[in-house]
């Protein structure tokens, strides 16, 4: 809190009033409402939701609305909120190859069993303004419906181990941490890095699954898969001998195929990254699957020179609600060190001086 802020407590009410008036906006517009960012806000709601460690669209809608589309924000509200609730089950792991899928795409083969489903993606639109969408209440035609039989979609990568073409991770660990509950302790095993970069700000794992693609961490990759859709959630309620459904989740899947590796006692194997995020969140899952297997780097043996194969680097710096609490506390008062720096420049430019003047009385002596 800004104690040190003339006016004190008033001063920081009248702050809470114009922050709701710039929320607002101009009243003669409709409010805008939770279902309708809710509804037509997916993709934002999505990264809150993945960021924040919480599946609930309707407050992460609520977050945006409130945090006044600042997503940063809504993401510190919404894991705020999160730490509040009870913690009365864990559900068994996703059965994701049943996912029932509104997209799903391979750069690996063309012709794959099940076929590519494009779904709704803004990868074949024009990167033009679209006015039309200013007229609201306009219904968008709808196309042509066509009667499709369902096929079966296995995953490529399995397809890839069967031919003992991709390399299969020996997970010895029998219990997963649980990173919100135990600190992260270097050097982290899988799961644990999996966990943070899920939770990670999705600018700066972009970034760095940029750099590795311009040469820094020899990452050639293949978006091998990447799914979209839905998924039922299961959990084994002490009580019962058996699990039950809970209800289903939006998820995005990707999991990447990178350069093989191989030595005199392993064939030649490609290797992978994995990236999971709640709802329709396709870039930030590609780009950690990417960083995944950046920091994967150790276990397979690779030289160590970029910062997206540097664990402590990348896991210590991903969160966005720690980078942004940060850079945020510079706004507080810092008086008292600022005086104390001024102070020491102030005598080290009066020794400078004084020094200057010592120098020039030598000279006019000689």
């Amino acid at each position: 809190m800004y104690v040190a802020v003339k006016g004190g407590e008033k001063a920081i009410d009248h702050a809470h009033h114009l922050l709701a008036k710039k929320r607002r906006g101009s009243t003669d517009i409709p409010e805008l409402g939770v279902e309708q960012i809710r509804g037509q806000m997916s993709m934002a709601v999505a990264r809150v939701m993945t960021e924040g460690s919480l599946y609930d669209e309707e407050l992460a809608a609520l977050s945006i609305k409130q945090s006044a589309g600042d997503l940063l924000e809504a993401i510190f509200l919404l894991r705020a909120y999160r730490t509040t609730l009870p913690r009365f089950a864990a559900s068994v792991p996703l059965q994701t190859g049943e996912m029932q899928m509104e997209r799903r795409i391979s750069a690996t083969y063309k012709d794959l069993p099940g076929g590519q489903l494009l779904g709704p993606t803004f990868d074949y639109t024009h990167r033009l303004l679209d006015f039309a969408l200013m007229a609201e209440g306009n219904e968008l035609p709808a196309p042509a419906q066509e009667d499709l039989q369902a096929e079966p979609c296995p995953r490529v990568l399995e397809m890839l181990e069967k031919e003992g073409l991709m390399r299969v991770e020996k997970n010895t660990r029998a219990e997963v941490p649980d990173i919100t509950r135990e600190p992260l302790d270097f050097p982290t095993n899988r799961m644990q890095r999996l966990q943070a970069l899920a939770r990670g700000d999705e600018g700066f794992m972009m970034a760095l699954a940029y750099s590795t693609q311009r040469g820094y961490g020899r990452n050639h990759p293949f978006a091998g898969e990447i799914r979209i859709g839905f998924t039922e959630v299961w959990i084994e309620p002490e009580e019962l001998d058996f699990a039950v459904p809970l209800g289903d989740i939006e998820i995005t899947e990707c999991e990447m195929v990178n350069q093989f590796v191989g030595s005199k006692t392993e064939p030649a194997q490609f290797t992978r990254g994995y990236g999971l995020a709640f709802g329709y969140n396709e870039r930030k899952a590609m780009s950690m699957a990417l960083v995944d297997r950046a920091l994967c780097a150790e276990e397979l043996g690779e030289e160590i020179t970029s910062p997206a194969q540097q664990e402590e680097f990348v896991l210590m710096h991903c969160d966005n609600v720690e980078a942004a609490g940060f850079v945020s506390h510079l706004k507080l008062p810092h008086y008292v060190d600022f005086q104390s720096e001024l102070e020491l420049i102030r005598k080290m430019h009066a020794q400078d001086q004084a020094e200057d003047q010592e120098y020039s009385i030598q000279e006019k002596r000689a």
